[in-house]
């Protein structure tokens, strides 16, 4: 005997047209979110020859200066204190941060940041640190960023998006030399958020990556708050390579700025960690020696291309000219290094 559900079936489908069976091929697979051959192949047991290779550093210019500079929040400060904790291998806080989103920056002026060295003395680069872009007219104006490129701007300066800089200003530098200069521009930007970012504010990195290119300035990029952005490595910071969302953000943090994605490394920064993580610092002292080395190159560059002016060669020659020196001169061996 037919049930009533049975006969309301055939009821209902009477009319209709019988359904085709599904096509496999009409279906694709959700890819993997983790890779099985890592997208960017690394030793994860360098982190001593590292060390010792930054303790080894003996640039031609001191300090080598490393400009952060990135969005509100993005995590310029915690990099800097990531890094430290990282070279001294233990728990500490040079760069002051904030714990709440207000959309603000809480980095008010420039900041210069010596690293510490194990016992005595500091390694031969510094960062400077500076307000965070906010968006549209707010926050720091890129005019005062480009002056800090070409030197011009010293330690302590409180910036002003009302008022940019002006050279009666007493923190403005008129003549810089190689040593004030930046010799490495790195954009912090969070892996979790670079979809979101204002554009107005992607605008301003873009301008300001310009004219570090038209200076001869490296630049890279940090992709922070890795273990936010992909779940698979916050359970393992080991497969950071290994991820697709990861590599995603690599290459989307590309074209947003024009950086190339061997010059971009995503990082975990130390956050709740209290004790040291070798993972952590694996990939913070990746993307620190290649930072320095590139700061390094470009100084070295720089004094070679001065050396090569004629008026450069008569002074050191000892011969007198009546011509001036080139913007860049060689530092002086005795004279004291503005940080």
């Amino acid at each position: 005997m037919m049930s009533f559900l049975s006969w309301l079936q055939q009821v209902l489908n009477i009319g209709k047209a019988p359904q085709k069976a599904p096509n496999p091929a009409d279906f694709h697979p959700v890819p993997s979110p983790e890779l099985e051959v890592p997208w960017r192949h690394v030793n994860w047991n360098e982190k001593e020859k590292i060390l010792e290779n930054l303790q080894l550093l003996k640039p031609t210019v001191e300090p080598l200066r490393i400009l952060l500079h990135g969005p509100v929040g993005a995590g310029k400060s915690c990099f800097i204190n990531s890094v430290q904790k990282v070279l001294l291998g233990r728990n500490v806080s040079i760069a002051l941060t904030s714990c709440t989103d207000t959309g603000q920056s809480f980095t008010l002026s420039i900041k210069t940041h010596k690293l510490k060295k194990c016992g005595d003395g500091h390694y031969p680069f510094v960062f400077c640190d500076i307000m965070g872009l906010e968006t549209d007219e707010e926050g720091i104006d890129t005019g005062d960023i480009i002056n800090v490129l070409e030197g011009h701007i010293l330690d302590g300066y409180t910036f002003s998006s009302i008022s940019p800089v002006t050279e009666n200003d007493p923190k403005y530098n008129h003549c810089p030399d190689l040593s004030d200069k930046v010799h490495c521009l790195v954009s912090i930007v969070p892996a979790d958020a670079i979809s979101i970012i204002d554009h107005s504010v992607i605008d301003k990195m873009r301008t300001i990556r310009q004219r570090a290119s038209d200076l001869g300035i490296p630049q890279v990029i940090v992709l922070t708050k890795v273990d936010v952005a992909c779940e698979i490595v916050r359970e393992d910071l080991r497969k950071l390579y290994h991820s697709r969302k990861i590599k995603e953000k690599v290459e989307e943090s590309s074209i947003q700025l024009g950086i190339p994605v061997k010059n971009i490394y995503p990082v975990k920064n130390y956050h709740a960690e209290i004790t040291e993580d070798s993972d952590i610092d694996g990939i913070i002292l990746m993307a620190l020696i290649d930072i320095v080395n590139f700061a390094t190159i470009t100084t070295s560059l720089r004094l070679l291309e001065t050396a090569d002016t004629p008026v450069y060669r008569e002074t050191k020659m000892g011969v007198s000219s009546s011509k001036s020196l080139p913007a860049t001169p060689e530092p002086s061996p005795g004279k004291k290094r503005r940080y």
